[in-house]
C-alpha cells in the first residue's frame, strides 16, 4: 500500500505537469490496488482528493483517458463512492467522452457512467437530459461488431428504459431497428435474454411498439416460438415465455394491434390463433390474451365471431374446467367478454353456448376468474331478454351472485356481481327473475348498489328497483323495507351531489312505490316536495311527467305551490344509453396480465 499512497500523492501534485508515461504508471498502480482490494483502495482514493483530479484527465486526446475511466468505473462499484464521484464533477466530462471514437475509451466510459448512476433515477434522469440516449443508440449501430461495447449499450438501455421520460427520446431514435437487427444475429440464450430485457420496457411505449412491429420483431418472436414450443430445456421454456409475452405486449398498442390484425387475414393473427389449441399452457395463455387484445374494436370482434373464434375459446375453457390453469381461464373469459360487446355478436354467442360454457366456472374461488365470468355474462345478456330470463331463473347462479355481492376483499367481483344482478332484472323484465332474486336474498344488495360512488351503478340499481316496484312489489316489500329503500331514496334526492339522472330515476322509483299503494304512506311521509326548493333551475319533459304524476297523487295540483315547483326542478337523462359507455371503455383497456380490473 506504500506504492498506492505514493501514486496518489504524485497524481495529485503533478497531474497537470507529468508526462503521459509517469501518469500511466500511477494509474496502473491504482488499477492493481483496486484489483486486490477494491473497497479499501476506493476509500484511500476518496480521502486523497484525487477524484477531482480525474475530471481534468478525462480528455479524448489523452492516452491515459481509458485508464482513468476504468478507475472511476471500478471505484463506483462501491455505493459509498457514487456521490463523491458526482460531487467531483465526473459526469459531464464522461458524457462528453461518449462522442469519442476510441472503442476502449467508450467501453470504460460507459462502465463508469453506468456504475455511478446505478439504481439512481435522479442521476439517470440527468443523463437523459444530457442527451446520452441518441448517442448510445448511434454507438450501438456503429460498434455492433464489438461484443463488449454492445453489451455496455444494452445494459445502459435496460437501466434507462425503466424511466418513463426516456421512452420519448428512444422513440425519436432508430432503437427499434438496431435492436431487431442485433436480435437476429444472436444465437446464445444469454445474449437474447439481454436484448429481451431492453425490449420489454421499451415496448410499453405505443410509438415504439409500432416501430418494433415495422422493424420485424414479430417475425423473430414467432420463429422463437416455433423452435422452442416442443422443447423441455429450461432455457427454451424461458425463451418461449419471454417471446410470447412480448408478442402480447406489442398488441397493447392500437396501431400495432391493427397492423398485425390486417383485417383478420394477417399471417401473424393466423399464427396466434394456432396457439389456442396448443398443449403448452404458456401459448394457450398468450393466444387467448392476444385474441382479447385484438377484440378491442367492434369490427375486429364481429370478424372473429363470424370466423369461428368463439368455438376455439370454448374448447380451450373446456380443457381447464377441472383444476385448470387460472391464468388461461382468466384470459379466455376476457376474450369472450370483449367479443360479446358488439350487439350483433350477442345472439350468435348465446346460440353457440357461451353462457353454458361460462357457467361451468361458477365454482371457481379465484377472484380474477370470477370477475371475468361475471363481466362476460353481463355483456351477453345486454338487451337479450330471453337469455336474461333464463339466467335470472338459475337459482345456483343467483345464489352465487348474492354470495359474491358480499366479497368486500375483492371490490371488482363485488361490483360486477351487483351489476349482473341488476342486469338480469333490467333486461328480462321478468317476475320469475325478480322472485328468484328475492328468494336468494339479493334485494338488499340492489338497494345498497343505489348508494354506489359510481353513477352508472347507481342508475342500474334504481332502474332494477323501479322494475321490481312495478312488477312484483308484494314479493319484495319486506326486503325493501328492511333495506330502508325509501330513506335511501330520500337521501339521494336531497343530496346536492347526486347526478341529475340519479334524481330523476329516484323520482321514478318513488312514484312507482306511491302508485302501488304498498308504500304510499311511507314514501309521501318523507315530505319530499318540501326538500327541493333550491332545485328550480332545471325543467325537462321527463321530470315534468314524473312531477305531474307525483303532484296529482299527493294533492299538489296547483302550479306555483311549493310542492309542485320544487319537484319540477329535478332533471333527468332520457335513457340508459350512458350505461354502456363504461363497458365500451373497459373493452378498450388492453390485457397483459391477470387482475380484477
Amino acid at each position: 500500500m506504500d506504492n498506492l499512497s505514493e501514486a496518489l500523492k504524485k497524481l495529485k501534485i503533478t497531474s497537470t505537469d507529468s508526462t503521459a508515461d509517469s501518469l500511466e504508471g500511477c494509474l496502473d498502480c491504482l488499477l492493481q490496488a483496486l484489483a486486490q482490494n477494491n473497497t479499501e483502495t476506493s476509500e484511500k482514493i476518496q480521502k486523497s482528493g484525487v477524484l477531482q483530479v480525474f475530471a481534468s484527465l478525462l480528455m479524448p486526446q489523452s492516452s491515459c483517458t481509458a485508464k482513468v475511466a476504468n478507475i472511476i468505473a471500478e471505484v463506483a462499484r462501491n455505493e459509498f463512492m457514487r456521490n463523491p464521484c458526482v460531487d467531483a464533477g465526473l459526469i459531464p466530462p464522461l458524457v462528453q467522452l461518449l462522442n469519442c471514437k476510441d472503442q476502449e475509451v467508450l467501453l470504460q466510459t460507459g462502465r463508469a457512467l453506468g456504475n455511478i448512476c446505478y439504481d439512481s433515477h435522479t442521476l439517470q434522469s440527468q443523463l437523459i437530459n444530457m442527451g446520452v440516449i441518441p448517442t448510445l443508440v448511434k454507438l450501438l449501430g456503429i460498434h455492433c461488431q464489438n461484443a463488449a461495447l454492445t453489451e455496455m449499450c444494452l445494459v445502459a438501455f435496460g437501466n434507462l428504459a425503466e424511466l418513463e421520460s426516456s421512452k420519448e427520446q428512444f422513440a425519436y431514435t432508430n432503437i427499434a431497428e438496431e435492436l431487431v437487427k442485433l436480435f437476429k444475429k444472436q444465437i446464445e440464450h444469454d445474449k437474447k435474454e439481454m436484448i429481451f430485457e431492453v425490449l420489454a420496457p421499451l415496448a410499453e411505449n405505443d410509438v415504439i411498439k409500432l416501430q418494433l412491429v415495422e422493424a420485424g420483431l414479430v417475425e423473430c418472436l414467432l420463429e422463437i416460438v416455433q423452435k422452442t414450443v416442443d422443447s423441455d430445456k429450461e432455457d427454451d421454456i424461458a425463451e418461449l415465455k419471454t417471446a410470447s409475452d412480448l408478442m402480447v405486449l406489442l398488441l397493447l398498442g392500437d396501431e400495432s394491434m391493427q397492423k398485425l390484425f390486417e383485417g383478420g387475414k394477417g399471417s401473424v393473427f393466423q399464427r396466434v390463433l394456432s396457439w389456442i389449441p396448443s398443449n403448452s399452457h404458456q401459448l394457450q395463455l398468450a393466444g387467448a390474451l392476444a385474441i382479447a387484445n385484438f377484440a378491442r374494436n367492434d369490427g375486429n370482434c364481429i370478424h372473429m365471431v363470424d370466423n369461428g373464434i368463439v368455438q376455439k375459446l370454448m374448447d380451450l375453457l373446456d380443457r381447464h374446467v377441472e383444476d385448470g390453469n387460472v391464468t388461461v381461464q382468466h384470459a379466455a373469459l376476457s376474450a369472450l367478454r370483449n367479443l360479446a360487446i358488439p350487439v350483433v355478436n350477442k345472439a350468435k354467442m348465446l346460440s353457440a353456448g357461451v353462457a353454458e360454457a361460462v357457467l361451468k366456472f361458477l365454482r371457481s374461488e379465484m377472484p380474477p376468474v370470477q370477475f371475468k365470468l361475471l363481466g362476460t355474462l353481463r355483456m351477453l345478456i345486454d338487451a337479450q331478454a330471453e337469455a336474461a330470463e333464463q339466467l335470472g331463473k338459475n337459482v345456483k347462479l343467483v345464489e352465487r351472485l348474492v354470495e359474491w355481492c358480499e366479497a368486500k376483499d375483492h371490490a371488482g367481483v363485488m361490483g360486477e356481481s351487483n351489476r349482473l344482478l341488476s342486469a338480469l332484472i333490467r333486461h328480462s323484465k321478468s317476475k320469475d327473475v325478480i322472485r328468484t332474486i328475492v328468494q336468494s336474498g339479493g334485494i338488499k344488495h340492489l338497494v345498497t348498489m343505489a348508494t354506489s360512488e359510481h353513477v352508472i351503478m347507481q342508475n342500474e340499481a334504481l332502474v332494477a328497483l323501479a322494475l321490481i316496484a312495478a312488477l312484483e312489489l308484494v314479493t319484495a316489500e319486506k326486503d325493501l323495507e328492511n333495506a330502508q329503500l325509501v330513506q335511501i331514496l330520500h337521501r339521494l334526492l336531497s343530496d346536492d351531489r347526486s347526478a341529475p339522472e340519479i334524481k330523476y330515476n329516484s323520482m321514478v322509483l318513488i312514484c312507482a312505490l306511491i302508485g302501488s299503494g304498498e308504500y304510499s304512506g311511507e314514501a309521501a311521509s318523507q315530505d319530499l316536495c318540501m326538500q327541493y326548493s333550491s332545485l328550480l333551475q332545471l325543467n325537462t319533459e321527463h321530470v315534468q311527467t314524473q312531477c305531474d304524476w307525483f303532484s296529482v297523487n299527493n294533492g299538489c295540483r296547483q302550479k306555483g305551490s311549493v310542492h309542485y315547483d320544487s319537484i319540477v326542478s329535478i332533471c333527468s337523462v332520457k335513457d340508459e344509453a350512458v350505461n354502456s359507455v363504461l363497458d365500451i371503455n373497459c373493452r378498450n383497456l388492453p390485457l397483459a396480465s391477470v387482475g380484477c380490473s
